[in-house]
């Protein structure tokens, strides 16, 4: 018996959720980032937790970690310089891209710069045909005069993407081959053993992702692994994956594409966990941290997922949890642009100096410090007594936006809300639409440091059912990741028909996908559990250009049962757009595979009932939509389960602030949640 952890890094706060194995209990912390210096938020956390819970480091029995290292590199365009090789007279595969416009409505809209300029993108002599067969082998020659290019661009790294590699990856072992002969200083990454997918430039971007970052994530990796020794944390220690599982830290170095999304998925997994343990079969979670609002969908506990997630300007082609980010948290910045309009975002003030109203150096007016101008923050310490909210600061920093927009304090601090809100509404708009959802039978899951702070706000202008906020919200994140099972996927490219013949052929790629997901379970993560195996294809009718996921039984591959594979693609292309051909020709293009492990995970514990009403600890005058309100404020612990309250409210906790505006109610459910409703009008 020991301590299970987990811990979610964010730009503002790195986050800890800690699982005792000997009594269930949950502990939680939050600790101010250190992006000036990777690894010391976690010193400062481990120091914490024994310092108030008596944790020692030793007793650490599972470590798992949240990341966004990666997805900041291809944002921010820091990841190092890298070169690809692909066949001759396909060099500009990263420029052609799909010839897509990025917003197709703004006239002015130009297509990204690769992440690899066209100089150090070398062409090599070789062919495979779309059957996997070998018409030119790479000459070595041809190699040598590229990897002396390479070296003479100061590249950290190579990429290899060659035609049909996926059919058969022959030709870039090869060349992998030769440069690990001639410059082994060079890490290699090929796209066949990356995401070996059909379509080049998919395979391609998503390899030249994974090149990209690789040694910027490495970097990180070792470092972290050696603070967390030094500590004396003994256990072996995970990483967060966008598909929403976990893996061992050494094949994250070696896999750094797979958790691109890391931090991301953690928080909707820790989200679906919880709500639907709650009894809440349909939710749509909203993440607020300092930089961003993320916002996906979750039914039954599990969140949607998908292919050709957007990190920063591009897609990337890897299983991931969906998820759709604006550039809209409690740390992003304010400001009157040349028009003499308020904006807010998509800078952020981050962690350090963060904003004005925490007190650390910040000066630039932030979401954040508009809540606390409006007297809607600062009644109990934030971060678990980190941040002492400083209203004077806020006020100072707004003022010079309210000079310049001719109004009071008070009204900039509600603008600047209802701007960031906003932008929340037309990202949740879209994600409504992406997948056909009806709002009016969800609710609205919020957490991170600033989701109940604005929940609510967003709620207003969404028909929506509600919104819950979990009793520790600011946690989520690095809960998820404690409790994330160990999850892989793995993919063949087939492109058969499906007919008896096709289907004959199954039987044999199916086994040799089961073989090698048991393998990564069994020998590369060490679980002696029993393994879960899900698997689907992706298939299309004959003719159509891109395919949909179709989870199929493993019996039907076993057995080459054409009809139940042809019936299952007709009933998922019937339910995602309304419509199916009983007759027509069907292709399978890719057979994947995904294999889980079970981690144990935390019971939600009830919260005891209340016996008498709930009593606020004060009432403040705060500001809501330029209109100033008495308004009660709650402590969280001091709350049980079947207290009720109105609003406005506002309900104080040790890692964030619910906000709660005029026009709803607040229940307190048997597990602690806060179920806030709004007041419907009669018709």
């Amino acid at each position: 018996m020991g301590y299970r952890v987990g811990v979610d890094v964010g730009g503002s706060f790195t986050d800890f959720a800690v699982f005792n194995e000997a009594d269930a209990s949950i502990a939680t912390l939050k600790v101010f980032s250190r992006p000036d210096a990777p690894g010391a938020e976690i010193v400062a956390g481990l120091e914490a937790l024994e310092a108030r819970h008596g944790i020692a480091a030793s007793d650490i029995t599972y470590f798992t970690h949240g990341t966004t290292v990666g997805v900041n590199a291809v944002i921010q365009r820091n990841g190092d310089d890298i070169a690809l090789f692909t066949t001759r007279c396909f060099e500009d595969v990263l420029q052609l891209g799909r010839l897509k416009i990025p917003r197709i409505h703004d006239l002015y809209s130009a297509r990204p710069a690769p992440l690899v300029p066209r100089y150090r993108v070398f062409g090599i002599a070789e062919r495979m045909d779309a059957r996997g067969q070998v018409l030119l082998a790479p000459q070595r020659a041809d190699v040598l005069a590229a990897i002396e290019s390479v070296r003479a661009a100061g590249c950290a790294g190579i990429v290899i993407s060659f035609l049909h590699s996926y059919r058969n990856p022959e030709n870039e072992k090869a060349v992998k081959a030769l440069i690990g002969e001639v410059a082994p200083e060079l890490p290699v990454f090929c796209s066949s053993e990356t995401w070996p997918i059909i379509r080049e430039y998919e395979r391609t971007i998503t390899a030249t992702i994974s090149g990209y970052v690789q040694p910027r994530v490495a970097r990180y990796l070792d470092s972290f692994e050696r603070v967390l020794r030094e500590r004396g944390v003994a256990c072996p220690l995970h990483i967060t994956k966008s598909n929403g599982g976990v893996m061992s830290i050494d094949q994250a170095r070696a896999e750094c594409v797979q958790i691109i999304l890391s931090g991301t998925a953690s928080g909707v997994i820790g989200a679906g966990y919880i709500a639907a343990a709650s009894g809440f079969p349909k939710v749509l979670s909203l993440d607020i941290g300092g930089t961003s609002a993320d916002v996906a969908v979750i039914v039954d506990g599990q969140p949607q997922y998908g292919v050709g997630e957007l990190i920063g300007d591009f897609q990337i082609y890897v299983p991931s949890v969906s998820v759709s980010s604006v550039g809209q948290g409690g740390g992003s910045v304010a400001w009157v642009d040349e028009m003499n309009v308020l904006r807010v975002g998509p800078d952020s003030a981050g962690s350090t100096p963060g904003p004005a109203c925490y007190g650390r150096g910040g000066v630039r007016p932030t979401v954040t410090d508009a809540m606390a101008a409006s007297n809607l923050l600062g009644h109990a310490p934030l971060g678990y007594d980190a941040v002492v909210v400083n209203r004077a600061a806020a006020r100072t920093a707004i003022a010079p936006l309210a000079q310049a927009l001719g109004v009071s304090v008070e009204e900039v601090a509600g603008n600047i809300v209802a701007v960031s809100v906003s932008g929340m509404y037309a990202e949740v708009s879209g994600l409504i639409s992406r997948f056909g959802i009806d709002p009016r039978e969800f609710h609205l899951f919020a957490f991170g440091g600033a989701g109940a702070m604005l929940a609510c706000f967003l709620a207003r202008e969404l028909d929506i059912k509600g919104v819950v906020v979990p009793p520790t919200p600011g946690v989520v994140s690095a809960l998820g990741g404690l409790i994330a099972d160990l999850k892989n996927d793995f993919i063949r490219t087939l492109y058969i028909d499906v007919d008896d013949a096709g289907v004959a052929g199954l039987a044999a790629p199916y086994a040799a996908l089961r073989e090698r997901a048991l393998g990564w379970l069994r020998d590369g993560q060490g679980y002696t559990g029993e393994a879960r195996l899900a698997v689907s294809a992706d298939m299309r009718y004959q003719g159509q250009s891109y395919e949909i996921e179709t989870q199929l039984e493993p019996a039907w591959l076993e057995n080459g049962d054409t009809r139940a594979i042809v019936a299952a693609f007709h009933a998922e292309h019937e339910r995602l757009f309304g419509h199916a051909d009983a007759h027509g020709a069907v292709q399978l293009v890719n057979l994947r595979l995904v294999v889980a492990g079970h981690t144990p995970k935390p019971p939600l514990l009830p919260l005891p009932a209340a016996t008498d009403a709930a009593v606020p600890l004060k009432t403040v005058a705060a500001w809501f939509d330029g209109v100033q309100l008495e308004t009660p404020v709650y402590a969280r612990m001091q709350l049980r389960a079947g207290h009720c309250f109105g609003a406005p409210a506002i309900v104080a906790q040790d890692d964030t602030t619910t906000v709660i505006p005029p026009g709803f109610s607040v229940n307190v459910d048997g597990f602690g949640n806060l179920l806030i409703t709004p007041q419907r009008k009669e018709a």
